[in-house]
């Protein structure tokens, strides 16, 4: 996850305590709308002159404020204090403020004759704000309260269990490990039992800041979250359902040949073949990717697929050792190393002696070199690929460096969250045997369980990444209420995924607050575009190497040629539209899912022969 998102998607992070800018000049100044209590004086002609002068001095002012607010928010998140949680809230409530001022004061410029790299930056300014506070300080600090202690309740949970006390990061390993019913129902409701005290404050934000994104303009927060697309905002939601549609027939049929093996393991009462599958028996705590029942599911007759699991442990792998393996493909691609202070400074394990947010993001904290991972390593499979798409992030933070302030970010989102995913794929059987992590590739009879372990994770995340923010569209524009939330969750999770709760939920659940990315207001469809971006990017990249085998088997790894191209990808960050800057790489402007369809196309063959005789369907 990139937590510490730039200017274009979480302007000034002032709105929340994850979603971090990356920070400018070594200098730290004040801004001088630090204490949000005195608005900017209105220029007295919106000219080309006066627009690219207040396009400058903003670029500095978030430049100089960013870099303090990225040290007091890396600060909190690897020491959950009070002391700490006080500074994210005062420093979050002045960011929010100013990032609203500016947005404002960049909305004059709306129908001034101005060059196309300044509206492009203006656009920025009046977008970029994942949670806008209305204009005066009373709300900005309102809403720093409510956004610091939503994340904090969501990071400091636990449940009692076995009599024990388990704390968050430790609920998801049970709900890995567990493979009775009635222990996963119970670890998996507890857990929402959690949630369900943020609810109230979670009503209150969101009133606050669709009052905010009404006063630059916008009918609610969702249709302002969609406008930052290079395209109009329902036409971006237009564009989401369109790539849904492409990976919809794959999605339904291993939703199918899941929910009849998990009938066969757990009968017919915990897993009935006429309703969707209970979302606690998917091996994930919100359903969400389900890789970790593929010995439950896993292809009859199909070979065994490599036990990354195994072979790390058995190689004797560390955290940093992970970390060292990642930065080694970059490194192959003809990136230059991490610098020494990545390895001083990051967070790779988790701390005996406080409290710290485990969930794993990737930081830069100067908008040069102080590039950083937060993480609280497993020596396992899932984190082996979690080092690797963090670092994705990183690399990218580090590529576009030059670009200006306001240019430092990702072409859209979801470019951030592919580019390690999109390395990820190249984590082959042929790789893990270059990097001396198994001796023998499996032949081809395993790679049917190979790509069911991928569709595992993958696939089955794709209905999940679009419907969270699609329940914060409903949120936003009303067509859900407080009294609604939870049924509105639970529709689109059943439309989309085939899934239900394990029993019926109580009239005051808040079962959205139980994932991280709520309670932390950090957008979700980024999640899903990079499932669709990771493929056709790493299509791209098998078809520059002239690739000629089933896709699923490429591997770029040492090839300078792609990282060339993807370093001239990356050095873009957002100063173009994403369009562009999707076409250098792919030769084409448009996202596209039929990457997915041919990746998976053998287990998309046997998928359809296996459930030919099923039901399929919800």
């Amino acid at each position: 996850m990139f937590s510490k998102s730039t200017l274009s998607t979480a302007l000034l992070l002032g709105s929340s305590a994850l979603a971090l800018v990356a920070c400018g000049n070594k200098e730290a100044k004040e801004p001088p709308v630090a204490d949000a209590k005195t608005e900017m004086a209105k220029p007295a002609e919106a000219t080309q002159q006066t627009a690219a002068e207040f396009v400058a001095e903003a670029e500095q002012v978030f430049a100089d404020f960013s870099k303090k607010a990225s040290q007091i928010h890396w600060a909190y998140q690897t020491d959950l204090s009070e002391e700490n949680e006080a500074k994210v809230t005062e420093i979050s409530a002045k960011g929010t403020a100013m990032a609203v001022e500016y947005a404002n004061k960049a909305g004059a410029y709306n129908d001034a004759d101005v060059s196309p790299v300044v509206r492009r930056k203006l656009d920025i300014l009046k977008q970029g704000i994942t949670l806008p506070a209305p204009n005066n300080p009373e709300a900005a600090d309102r809403l720093a309260a409510l956004t610091t202690e939503l994340s904090s309740a969501y990071s400091k949970g636990k449940i009692e269990f076995d009599g024990k006390t388990v704390p968050q990061n430790e609920t998801e390993l049970l709900m890995r490990s567990l493979k009775n019913p009635a222990q996963l129902e119970e670890v998996w409701t507890k857990w929402r039992d959690v949630a369900k005290a943020s609810k109230s404050t979670y009503q209150e934000m969101v009133g606050i800041v669709n009052k905010g994104a009404q006063e630059l303009g916008y009918k609610d927060l969702g249709a302002m979250w969609r406008s930052g697309y290079d395209m109009d905002a329902d036409a971006f939601a237009t564009e989401t359902d369109r790539l849904w549609s492409q990976v919809e027939p794959l999605y339904t049929e291993l939703q199918c040949h899941v929910k009849y093996r998990l009938n066969e393991k757990y009968g017919d009462e915990a897993v009935p073949l006429d309703k969707p599958i209970r979302a606690d028996l998917l091996g994930n705590m919100w359903a969400q990717s389900w890789g970790s029942i593929y010995e439950d599911v896993a292809p009859a007759g199909a070979g065994s697929p490599v036990d990354l699991d195994k072979a790390l442990v058995e190689a004797n792998y560390t955290p940093i050792k992970m970390v060292e393996v990642g930065e080694d493909f970059f490194s192959s691609l003809g990136f230059e190393p991490l610098p020494q202070t990545f390895w001083d400074r990051s967070q790779f394990v988790k701390p005996d002696d406080r409290e710290v947010v485990c969930h794993a993001s990737a930081w830069d904290l100067d908008d040069e070199e102080d590039i950083r991972i937060k993480m609280c390593i497993n020596v396992d499979g899932d984190d082996f690929v979690t080092v690797h798409h963090e670092l994705g992030h990183n690399y990218y933070q580090r590529a576009y460096k030059d670009q200006p302030y306001l240019f430092k970010n990702g072409a859209n989102d979801g470019f951030h969250e592919a580019i390690g995913d999109m390395v990820a794929l190249s984590i082959t059987p042929a790789y893990l045997k270059q990097i001396g992590l198994i001796d023998e590739v499996p032949d081809a009879s395993a790679d049917i369980g190979l790509l069911m372990q991928q569709a595992l994770d993958k696939v089955a995340f794709m209905p999940f990444g679009l419907l969270v923010d699609k329940w914060r569209w409903q949120v936003f524009s009303g067509e859900l209420t407080p009294e609604t939330y939870n049924d509105g969750w639970w529709a689109l999770r059943e439309q989309y995924q085939g899934i239900r709760p394990p029993a019926d939920r109580p009239a005051d659940a808040f079962d959205p607050g139980s994932k991280y990315h709520v309670p932390n207001n950090v957008p979700y469809t980024r999640y899903f575009l990079a499932h669709i971006l990771q493929f056709q990017f790493f299509q791209s990249a098998c078809q520059t190497i002239n690739w000629e085998g089933p896709l699923h088997r490429c591997s770029f790894y040492g090839s300078k040629e792609v990282g060339g191209k993807l370093n001239t990808m990356l050095e873009a960050g957002a100063s173009q539209p994403w369009q562009q800057t999707l076409a250098s790489f792919t030769g084409s402007p448009e996202m596209n899912g039929s990457a997915v369809v041919d990746y998976f196309a053998p287990l998309m063959a046997y998928l359809k022969e296996e459930n030919k005789d099923r039901q399929c369907g919800w």
